[in-house]
């Protein structure tokens, strides 16, 4: 996935309405909630909590339904989130990935494959488009944040900090990891002085899929947009290459 195709998901995330953002901070408080019950509740020792704060404050996320969220995950009482992921296909056979965090699976099987049915589409079984990605970490940063920054110079900071691969375009440069040395390497380019835009783990198509059809069109983007708009849904990854 390009930098550019990165870059305008995390400004289209960023541009949701205030109904949406309600939805993304649910979102982010199960991402939380799983976070922590993995790994603890300090920050300090947890570094995945660590950047889901740091997500938390970029998408405007008060601090004290952050902090609500992480003793609420401590507490006897927390709700355990079962995580599942669902795959199938869009229209003229998109593959899509749905990652959910849910205390109802049945409710949300029968949420995603309703979305599936309706738009075109067909939900799978496990494996059926998994093999189509590849498990990455990506790393965005934007020019604009970093003015005057020697690009052959953050290449080389990002390589000797593990990353392995590196490339630009005029609004972003993208870093790629292993998913697990992500954080790790935001970490040492932070304390370069870099200004890290966002750094999550992803999942890279090995091939897309060029829609031609304006109903296939009109159906993909009410397929993700309705599943974005499930409080159940976490993450979606697909192979549609004309999405902005």
């Amino acid at each position: 996935m390009s930098g550019h195709s990165k870059w305008n998901n995390i400004k289209n995330k960023k541009e949701k309405t205030d109904a949406q953002k309600a939805k993304i901070f649910t979102k982010i408080g199960k991402e939380i909630a799983i976070c922590v019950r993995d790994g603890g509740g300090d920050p300090n020792t947890n570094g995945k909590l660590r950047d889901l704060i740091a997500k938390a404050k970029a998408n405007n996320v008060p601090n004290d339904n952050i902090e609500r969220a992480i003793k609420k995950a401590t507490g006897a009482d927390a709700v355990q989130y079962e995580e599942i992921t669902y795959e199938g296909y869009g229209p003229s056979g998109v593959a899509v990935i749905v990652e959910a965090a849910t205390d109802s699976r049945n409710r949300t099987a029968s949420d995603v494959r309703h979305y599936f049915d309706k738009y075109g589409g067909n939900l799978g079984s496990n494996g059926c488009v998994s093999y189509m990605f590849e498990d990455k970490g990506v790393i965005i940063l934007l020019r604009e944040d970093n003015e005057g920054v020697d690009e052959d110079q953050l290449m080389e900071d990002a390589l000797e900090a593990g990353a392995e691969d590196f490339s630009s375009d005029e609004e972003t440069f993208e870093i790629t990891t292993e998913p697990s040395d992500v954080y790790a390497i935001k970490e040492a380019l932070e304390a370069k002085g870099y200004k890290v835009e966002s750094a999550e783990e992803d999942k890279i198509p090995n091939t897309y899929v060029t829609l031609e059809s304006e109903d296939d069109i009109k159906n993909m983007n009410l397929l993700i947009e309705h599943l974005e708009e499930s409080d159940d849904v976490q993450e979606i990854y697909h192979n549609w290459e004309n999405c902005d």
